[in-house]
């Protein structure tokens, strides 16, 4: 039975990455806020995503290290790895960021959690915990769940997701993954630097939004430590084992290009993508539009509902948590500050997977660009063989790609190699303030620094035109005059 009523500014129901920077955002600014949560806070990212991923990525990197022979004079050796002890320091960097997370951190910026289910009982108005909130406007920032596959003899109480693998303390006998996107080859990687023999299996092909002969570097360095993967590939069945009886595995049958695999493993990681979580949401008594992809919304995150915005994950994409904090930001606008004309601009988006190397990305690839421009694009690279950092170091592959018109505007940027991550930022800011070209060739890029390679990029754009021979042309004719 309801028993009570509140009435407020914003009532936000998620409290993952988006949901708390809308709610820390609004409430110290003065508005009331009320912030429901059913599960944990800091939802997805902190707690079965990108925060456990990296962390075992870092200790995955760290092992890794004890086997490299890049700089002579330095024996390699196989480490000796505890997973269970691994597992223990993923859990000890889920608890070093929770507080800021926690509920008594948002309770002491102003905000009401409430820890419950909430359902739209009407346009204005959610129920939790038998109790009605009333607020002027909402925000929906549920997220997302692993999609499940339907694929023959697949148990979904059998599998792991993102959701359970940072849970699994013993190692598998051998793990085998399906799906090639970030999460799969991520997982893969790690994994296998952790001694974990890994199988991975994707329909189509390997990172399909980055550009080809970029992932072809992951993809050697994943076949170089002894992941084995099998793209376009098509899964026949799956016929479950005991995962705890090494005398009963689980079988993957697999069709790859006529050949068929029957692939054998104690444990099955399914990285397929993500659904949006909206069920039992109550969407249509507050006249919210969604389909299977996820909540409708326009460019200013408003739903069909005009009171109500919707951002994260709930909306079906892009599924970054930078890009849910982009969007609070689109809201805090225009709710705080009455800005109807914030909206959002995914023409600068960067993403990162998070292997070794590193792949970063920002705009358009240069398939997009193409579409979009035909011909009428211009691309240079550099390599990281010719940055004298990375030779100092032993990095012998990676480089950076950018795509721009003819004139040097810049449409999109991609990079492979160590800290792809970090040197992507500077493309993603001359895109976004659309910047030419040239802007990046007049930086002064401290020396040796792998960020120089941006700079040399830059410079190539020139190399042809300020080497030809109109140009030494020039040149000659200025020498013969005074000085």
């Amino acid at each position: 039975m309801t028993t009570a009523t509140q009435k407020v500014d914003l009532c936000i129901i998620g409290a993952g990455s988006g949901g708390l920077s809308v709610a820390a955002g609004a409430a110290q600014l003065g508005l009331s806020v009320v912030l429901i949560e059913k599960h944990k806070m800091g939802g997805d990212c902190l707690n079965t995503g990108c925060v456990p991923s990296k962390a075992l990525l870092a200790a995955a990197k760290h092992a890794q290290a004890h086997r490299l022979t890049n700089i002579p004079g330095i024996d390699a050796h196989e480490p000796t790895i505890d997973f269970s002890r691994i597992k223990d320091h993923v859990q000890a960097a889920i608890d070093q960021i929770a507080p800021h997370d926690s509920v008594e951190r948002f309770e002491g910026l102003g905000v009401r959690v409430l820890q419950g289910h909430a359902r739209f009982v009407d346009r204005t108005s959610v129920e939790v915990n038998e109790e009605i909130v009333c607020a002027k406007r909402f925000v929906i920032a549920t997220g997302s769940k692993a999609a499940i596959p339907v694929i023959e003899g697949l148990q979904v109480d059998q599998v792991l997701t993102h959701e359970q693998i940072f849970e699994l303390k013993v190692a598998p006998s051998h793990l085998i993954i399906i799906g090639g996107g970030p999460v799969g080859v991520e997982m893969a990687q790690a994994h296998r630097r952790l001694g974990v023999p890994v199988s991975l299996i994707e329909s189509d092909r390997l990172l399909r939004n980055d550009e080809p002969e970029h992932v072809d570097v992951i993809r050697s360095a994943l076949q170089k430590e002894g992941v084995n993967i099998y793209e376009s590939a098509q899964i026949q069945r799956i016929s479950h084992g005991d995962a705890l009886d090494p005398n009963t595995p689980t079988e993957v049958v697999i069709d790859q290009a006529g050949e068929r695999y029957a692939l054998k493993s104690s444990h099955i990681l399914v990285a397929t993508g993500r659904t949006p979580q909206i069920e039992d949401l109550g969407l249509e008594a507050a006249g919210v539009e969604a389909t299977d992809q996820g909540i409708v919304v326009d460019a200013h995150l408003k739903t069909s509902n005009k009171r109500i915005f919707a951002i994260g994950d709930v909306t079906g994409g892009p599924l970054f948590t930078h890009v849910a904090g982009y969007q609070a930001g689109i809201i805090i606008k225009q709710v705080c500050f009455k800005l109807l004309t914030a909206k959002v601009d995914y023409r600068a988006l960067p993403w990162v997977t998070y292997t070794d190397p590193e792949l970063a990305h920002v705009g358009l690839t240069e398939a997009k660009a193409r579409e979009h421009f035909g011909d009428a694009i211009k691309i240079v690279r550099w390599s990281m063989a010719d940055n004298d950092r990375a030779v100092a170091e032993g990095i012998k592959h990676g480089e950076v790609k950018v795509i721009a018109t003819p004139k040097g505007k810049i449409l999109g940027a991609s990079v492979v190699g160590p800290q792809a991550g970090e040197l992507i930022a500077v493309w993603t800011l001359m895109i976004n303030q659309g910047s030419k070209i040239g802007a990046m060739a007049q930086v002064i890029s401290p020396y040796p620094t792998l960020g120089e390679i941006s700079k040399r990029a830059a410079g190539a754009w020139y190399t042809p035109s300020l080497f030809s021979e109109k140009t030494r042309r020039l040149v000659r004719w200025l020498s013969k005059l005074p000085f």
